[in-house]
């Protein structure tokens, strides 16, 4: 292989936030190379010019000598196997080359992959996501970091490009996880709130569009039920967001508080919502079928 056939940058999943990423770093000039197992995504990685893979460890020999590999699945299990699997990348990194790990998991398992790789000389980056595929796309989602202070200073020209909010929170691998959970608990929190309270205006006659207008400016407002609850107004249930990650995520948040001895009023009941949600088969749907499942509640007449 040719130097210039290196990329310095290689990822590990091209979904929604994964391929908002890419086409962010192809739209600055980046040589980029992807491995993801869906075709389409194969395809549309393709069509913006980076250089797909057919393994992880096929990228990482594609990837440069100081390059960065960006993990970007969905859960731990995941991030087991692509990195340390059959066919994992960690088999073909070598030290000089950095780990992001940009998927929301538990602190532990964001502790147990940072010692794996630091056993195998790599540094790793903690670093989960929040702010949607579009935001991702303009560079302007958020980074929660954690990873030692060189580390983050030998990459933060690329990071600031990826993200205008790059929250350099500490050394400690895990402290983005838990960051990036205590966000989610509340945006699910505020998620179900808002399809409650939506679900309760048209229970009461109101006009749930107007309501919302109403909500947008006032103290009820919040971002994600504006931008979730638009579109499940307008009956627009395309999955931006499925509901199985705030599901997951609200999972692992309240998993979280209860190792640490906290138990809240709300962080459980949302995290139930979303489970609610899933099963009454609205899985693989926009989270904001959570207005759906509130729309579905009893009448009661007593």
């Amino acid at each position: 292989m040719t130097a210039a056939a290196d990329c310095p940058v290689a990822l590990i999943g091209a979904g929604n936030m994964g391929g908002a990423m890419l086409a962010r770093l192809r739209s600055l000039g980046h040589r980029v190379g992807v491995c993801d197992i869906d075709p389409v995504r194969q395809h549309e990685a393709a069509a913006v010019g980076a250089r797909v893979l057919t393994t992880p460890a096929a990228l990482a020999q594609a990837l440069a000598p100081q390059g960065l590999l960006i993990v970007c699945v969905v859960d731990a299990g995941q991030c087991d196997e692509v990195l340390f699997g059959a066919n994992g990348a960690v088999s073909q990194l070598s030290p000089g080359q950095d780990v992001m790990l940009c998927p929301t998991i538990a602190p532990e398992d964001v502790e147990r992959l940072a010692e794996c790789l630091a056993s195998a000389g790599l540094d790793c980056i903690d670093a989960p996501m929040s702010g949607g595929p579009a935001r991702a796309r303009e560079g302007r989602m958020s980074l929660m970091l954690a990873a030692p202070a060189r580390v983050l200073a030998r990459r933060r020209p690329l990071l600031s490009q990826l993200s205008s909010l790059c929250f350099e929170l500490s050394e400690r691998p895990g402290d983005g996880a838990r960051t990036k959970l205590v966000n989610n608990l509340l945006a699910g929190i505020n998620l179900v709130g808002a399809a409650e309270v939506l679900a309760l205006a048209e229970r009461l006659g109101l006009d749930a569009g107007q309501t919302l207008e109403v909500i947008e400016q006032s103290s009820g407002q919040s971002w994600i039920g504006s931008d979730r609850m638009r579109r499940a107004l307008a009956g627009d249930f395309e999955p931006r967001a499925h509901v199985t990650l705030l599901e997951k995520d609200t999972r692992l948040a309240v998993e979280m508080a209860t190792r640490a001895g906290f138990q809240g009023p709300l962080g459980a009941r949302a995290a139930r919502a979303f489970a609610l949600a899933h099963a009454a088969g609205l899985a693989e749907l926009d989270d904001g079928a959570l207005l759906t499942l509130m729309r579905q509640q009893p009448v009661d007449r007593a």
